[in-house]
């Protein structure tokens, strides 16, 4: 058995018991008015954090969201598009589509303007993806793309990449760690299902997505997740692992390398009314204005331009 027949066999075992505990259940999901999600559903919130930035979905958006869970997200992505087909929700594990729709339908009785036919459920998976090239405008996926291995990773990553129109938007929860995760828990089949030791450390989270071909990358939050005891997972310290939510953008790589925003600032603090770095970046004078982290390296070099430190949430817009 791979692992991802054993992680496919977990889900469909939480699929048919719900497993309160697992992933952020303990988390309240994103409301809105007039959007009641069915208590089932909401108990099969296996996600790390959230995949739906309501900056993002403007104009009625073709959604794949990959990895269904109990249906949740793609019940919140339809609140944005509601249209039949709107939404597109794969997954490998019959169960897990099974219940998916049985929490759609409940939902189509608790929310007068949701009907069952805005979301497709359609069997597949993320190295596989059952569409056709540039044909939807966002990709999404919570809390599984950390579970494969690297090479798996990349596959997945190319698939949504494939998919995606140009300027179109992968958008991803998933967990990082703190630091590399040793392999002993990297081999642990049932722990990378829990979504705990499979997880990369952000730098090399990004520079996958940078590899797959995203120019820009746009964190909108990263926040502590979970962490791993020394004597329960044989570590010489406890491992704090990290919910980062990312947006990244199907859009070329600039020639001086990928945009990744973090929520850094800079700030032209000098005599004059403003400062132009001749490279598309006008500061006036005393306001901050959101730079990517690559250009806030290049005017850090500037005595009289203050970059303010990463806040790890960011909501579009900037400099590039």
């Amino acid at each position: 058995m791979t692992y991802l027949d054993a992680t496919a066999e977990f889900y469909a075992e939480v699929a048919t018991t719900p497993e309160v505990g697992l992933c952020c259940v303990q988390s309240s999901p994103l409301t809105m008015p007039g959007l009641v999600i069915p208590k089932r559903m909401q108990a099969m919130n296996y996600g790390c954090g959230t995949t739906v930035h309501p900056a993002e979905l403007s104009g009625q958006p073709t959604i794949a969201y990959v990895g269904v869970g109990g249906g949740l997200e793609a019940l919140q992505f339809s609140y944005f598009s509601r249209r039949p087909g709107a939404v597109v929700a794969i997954d490998p594990v019959d169960e897990m589509r099974q219940a998916a729709a049985a929490n759609l339908a409940e939902a189509a009785q608790l929310n007068d303007w949701f009907e069952t036919d805005f979301v497709t459920l359609r069997l597949g998976d993320a190295f596989a993806l059952p569409l056709a090239d540039e044909s939807v405008d966002v990709v999404a996926q919570n809390c599984l793309f950390n579970i494969f291995e690297p090479a798996d990773l990349m596959r997945a990553l190319g698939e949504a990449y494939r998919v995606l129109k140009p300027g179109g938007r992968l958008i991803m929860s998933d967990p990082i760690a703190t630091r590399p995760i040793p392999v002993h828990l990297q081999q642990d089949d049932r722990l990378r299902a829990l979504c705990l030791s499979g997880a990369l450390t952000y730098d090399e989270y990004t520079q996958h997505l940078i590899s797959t071909g995203f120019g820009q990358i746009e964190v909108r939050a990263r926040r502590p997740y979970r962490a791993l005891d020394s004597v329960q997972y044989t570590l010489d310290q406890p491992l704090l692992l990290e919910s980062l939510d990312t947006v990244s953008f199907k859009v070329p790589i600039a020639p001086d390398g990928a945009c990744i925003f973090t929520g850094k600032t800079a700030v032209y603090v000098g005599p004059d009314s403003a400062f132009d770095d001749g490279a598309g970046h006008y500061l006036s004078k005393g306001v901050p204005a959101a730079v990517c982290d690559k250009t806030a390296t290049n005017l850090s070099g500037h005595a009289d331009v203050l970059i303010t430190p990463s806040t790890w949430h960011y909501s579009g817009g900037g400099c590039c």
